[in-house]
């Protein structure tokens, strides 16, 4: 194949590696056969100057015609994306994932700082740790959060830990700022956010515990991600502060509720249990 290039959400321009797709969609839990089938249909279709939104379009249309569930797990990019349009969904589904993994959350929280009061989006405590996180949705994946972000929850934190420190037992807790986002972080947001401590995490950082990674081992897969639901129909239950697959398997009159027939509520549970199943 001569050398292609392909344009990022950002606008960058890339060389097509048709193996990063590959990755990708095994990561799903797509079937070998399925995932060299959809790569070789790609191959031939993949031009120069081609986007990367157009590829994934390819590749999930493929997918959702033959494996409706592995579809539900590639698009978690962008499920992420259709949390909106407020971005309170999204804190929902920081303040859930922390919870999961044994923090005390709260999510939306007023807290007195020092010199002002702070509207906070995710407080998450465990044993002597105490997190103040602020969380960033963006609806496009080709804005990233720059250095102006963590430059300005730094100040906020700070301004929360000299008040935290003159409470009753916090002599001994460890605190920390954090900004959780959808989508990625500027070099300089790295580099500033980790000089001056705070709790980075993005779609795919830190390395091998972003996001992604962290949804797919817990199974807490938003809602936005069923290719059975509607749009209509995941704002609905979005409306209701519903945000994860788990959450509709444990309440399945939630369906009932917005209208969907019983004949379709056996095929989103039925997705959902699978999607919300680790591998």
């Amino acid at each position: 194949m001569d050398k292609i290039n392909i344009i990022k959400a950002n606008g960058d321009k890339v060389p097509f590696e048709i193996e990063k797709v590959r990755i990708s969609l095994e990561r799903a839990g797509t079937d070998k056969l399925l995932v060299e089938e959809i790569v070789q249909d790609i191959v031939k279709e993949v031009y120069d100057g081609m986007t990367t939104k157009k590829i994934y379009q390819m590749a999930f249309r493929m997918l959702k015609g033959k494996a409706r569930v592995n579809a539900s797990r590639y698009k978690l990019k962008k499920a992420l994306m259709e949390l909106g349009p407020s971005g309170y969904p999204f804190e929902k589904l920081v303040g859930k994932l922390l919870a999961h993994e044994g923090f005390d959350t709260k999510v939306g929280v007023i807290v007195q700082g020092n010199c002002v009061q702070h509207e906070v989006d995710v407080i998450a405590q465990k044993d002597n740790k105490h997190y103040m996180i602020e969380c960033k949705y963006h609806s496009d994946q080709g804005r990233y959060c720059n250095v102006k972000i963590p430059l300005y929850i730094q100040s906020r934190f700070l301004d929360v830990e000299k008040q935290w420190e003159k409470q009753q037992g916090h002599e001994t807790k460890f605190h920390q700022g954090g900004v959780y986002t959808n989508t990625r972080f500027t070099t300089d947001a790295i580099q500033y956010g980790t000089c001056v401590g705070l709790l980075l995490t993005s779609w795919d950082y830190p390395k091998g515990d972003g996001l992604k990674e962290r949804i797919d081992r817990s199974g807490l897969h938003p809602l936005t991600s069923l290719t059975t639901l509607t749009k209509i129909e995941k704002s609905k239950l979005l409306d209701k502060g519903i945000v994860l697959c788990k959450e509709i398997n444990k309440s399945p009159s939630l369906l009932e509720q917005i209208g969907i027939s019983k004949r379709r509520q056996k095929d989103i549970l039925e997705d959902s249990e699978k999607l919300c199943t680790t591998h």
